[in-house]
């Protein structure tokens, strides 16, 4: 399993996409350079992504932010140690704090073995992150992307994805997560280095419009 954990493999990604598609060497030549993202993986490394879901990437980060006071160290167990009030406190959704609960559980019971996770292929690995309540593909599909690195894992789900290759690709709506996933096959084994090209492409060009970028 390629992992990208450093500049020369998401380096080595972009010259492979540039070359096996057009759209992608045109966007990354005209400044589509995504930064090496990567979160510490484990239990705070999933929460971080359930807290930001659906969110802004400001209001993600004051919600983190007042989590990372609450909890000297964020684990499964404490976690569990803290009311429903005291999470919710903090600005998390009913709905975050039941996945977050069953998350916690999970990983207690081993269930969701989170310290072997980056052992086992992308396709055993979502699985048994999909097994947990309120864990579903998106969620999953991130983690493995920037906690554990997997080079080939596509969020087809993810919104800010399905609107950069609408303006990449000139198509007249935004495709479907079953169609994006489609596109996507052309770009295997680099199909996470693409969807970091198109979320930086995203980004670029909301900022260059003078739109508000989500997180």
């Amino acid at each position: 399993m390629v992992v990208i954990d450093s500049e020369t493999v998401l380096q080595a990604g972009m010259s492979a996409l540039s070359d096996c598609d057009p759209v992608m060497s045109r966007i990354i030549a005209a400044g589509a350079i995504p930064a090496l993202r990567r979160r510490e993986p484990g239990f705070a490394g999933l929460c971080w992504i359930v807290t930001g879901q659906q969110l802004s990437t400001a209001s993600a980060n004051a919600i983190w932010n007042r989590i990372e006071v609450f909890f000297e160290t964020l684990t499964p167990s404490a976690l569990l140690a803290a009311s429903v009030e005291d999470l919710r406190s903090l600005g998390l959704s009913e709905a975050k704090v039941r996945t977050l609960r069953a998350a916690a559980e999970a990983v207690l019971s081993e269930g969701l073995p989170l310290d072997i996770l980056n052992q086992k292929s992308a396709l055993e690995a979502h699985a048994l992150m999909t097994a947990v309540k309120g864990i579903g593909p998106w969620t999953a599909d991130i983690y493995l992307t920037f906690c554990l690195g997997h080079a080939d894992i596509f969020p087809a789900a993810d919104l800010a994805l399905q609107e950069a290759a609408k303006l990449a690709y000139g198509l007249d709506q935004r495709p479907s997560a079953k169609s994006i996933g489609v596109l996507a096959e052309q770009w295997q084994p680099w199909r996470g280095v693409a969807a970091r090209v198109l979320w930086a492409y995203y980004r670029q060009v909301k900022s260059r419009d003078g739109a508000p970028v989500t997180g």
